[in-house]
């Protein structure tokens, strides 16, 4: 509580503003899942005591309302005890085929169908899957930021170097072969050129592995790799449906965009470094470029990376909400159970709603608390760098 009030207390006023209008909406989301919660386990109780009236006639021993013998005596037995009563006979009759029929095509009547919806017992089983779903997705999420960030500023510092792609350097290559018909000049330019291209089919293998969606990944790897293990949950969210390199494409994008502005060629002209070669003395560091704090000291692009980190902060909002939408599919299309989504799907299927509304109810929490951090972090950063 007393690190809640340093913030909140220490917080500039548009900070405030944001965290307030987070509170509403968790308040309010809480108070409208307790009133569906509630709304939800009343009427399913209702519904099963209706039903419990109709089930002791099916109970009958050797009875078998399919057939017309069995029906017709239930029939007249009705009639001796209900005289004059052929309507309420009736009802009753097309009560019990109702029944039976819900009892083939409703899912509460199949098995699961013992399960009594939100209870105390359930709440305890379902903590241990949110916990561990909660795991995945933050270290998803923190993954994803560090490794979009290498990408981005490697894309960046290889974009200023002015360098072809490979595929363009192999042409080159080739290009520059005087004959090949000779086969010292082939020799020599052979093994630059089959190592250029072959760079650039990997990274077209990684792009095309990167934009896949996770099912299609899971499904390929499923007969050699335990896909139940919370690695493969990592690897699957990182890897899969397009994230890590949108993500980095957003850094990047800022990263082009701040290098174009007046202040760099300022910087430049007051004798910053602005050489983009790697590991010169005026240049830039590979090693301070993959280490977990990047610094470039006395170099322009110090400049520009902290201002286009500063506009990238808040768009992780959305790459979280991206990222905590892509897990529930996939857990749920992996079927892997004892996972938090997988037992939101058998939730569904059985009509308990209930329960899914406290689940989803979770989630939205999740995606709350990560916007509320991020919301103090751009928030400090902004006092930091004086914006």
């Amino acid at each position: 509580m007393s690190m809640l009030r340093n913030i909140v207390g220490g917080a500039s006023k548009d900070l405030r503003s944001k965290l307030t209008a987070h509170a509403v909406g968790i308040a309010f989301m809480a108070i409208l899942f307790a009133i569906f919660i509630a709304a939800i386990g009343g009427r399913r109780e209702d519904l099963r005591e209706s039903d419990w009236g109709i089930e002791r006639y099916l109970d009958i021993r050797d009875f078998d309302f399919g057939n017309p013998v069995d029906r017709a005596l239930f029939r007249e037995t009705l009639e001796r005890f209900y005289p004059g009563q052929s309507g309420r006979s009736d009802s009753l009759i097309r009560a019990i085929d109702d029944l039976r029929q819900r009892r083939f095509s409703d899912p509460r009547y199949k098995v699961g169908s013992d399960r009594q919806g939100l209870t105390w017992e359930i709440v305890g089983k379902l903590l241990p899957m949110y916990l561990q779903f909660l795991t995945v997705y933050v270290l998803v999420l923190v993954i994803i930021y560090l490794a979009a960030q290498r990408i981005a500023l490697y894309r960046f510092v290889k974009m200023k170097q002015y360098r072809e792609s490979d595929l363009e350097q192999a042409y080159q290559c080739a290009k520059a072969v005087h004959s090949w018909r000779d086969a010292k000049s082939v020799r020599s330019a052979l093994p630059t050129i089959v190592v250029l291209i072959a760079k650039a089919l990997i990274q077209g293998a990684l792009v095309v592995l990167l934009f896949s969606p996770a099912y299609v990944i899971a499904y390929s790897l499923k007969t050699s790799v335990d896909t139940s293990s919370l690695l493969f949950m990592i690897f699957l969210g990182i890897v899969s449906n397009g994230v890590l390199i949108h993500t980095a494409n957003r850094l990047f994008g800022l990263l082009v965009s701040e290098s174009r502005k007046g202040y760099v060629q300022t910087a430049i002209v007051k004798n910053l470094h602005s050489s983009y070669e790697w590991n010169t003395p005026d240049g830039i560091s590979l090693r301070s470029l993959l280490g977990l704090r990047q610094g470039f000291k006395a170099h322009v692009f110090h400049h520009i990376y902290l201002n286009a980190r500063f506009q990238f902060i808040p768009a992780l909002k959305e790459h979280a909400a991206f990222l905590i939408t892509g897990l529930v599919i996939i857990e749920m299309a992996l079927n892997i159970q004892g996972q938090l989504c997988y037992e939101l799907l058998q939730q569904i299927l059985y009509r308990q709603y209930d329960v899914v509304a406290m689940v989803v109810l979770g989630i939205f929490f999740a995606v709350k608390a990560t916007e509320i951090v991020i919301d103090i972090w751009h928030d400090r950063q902004k006092r930091q760098y004086g914006y």
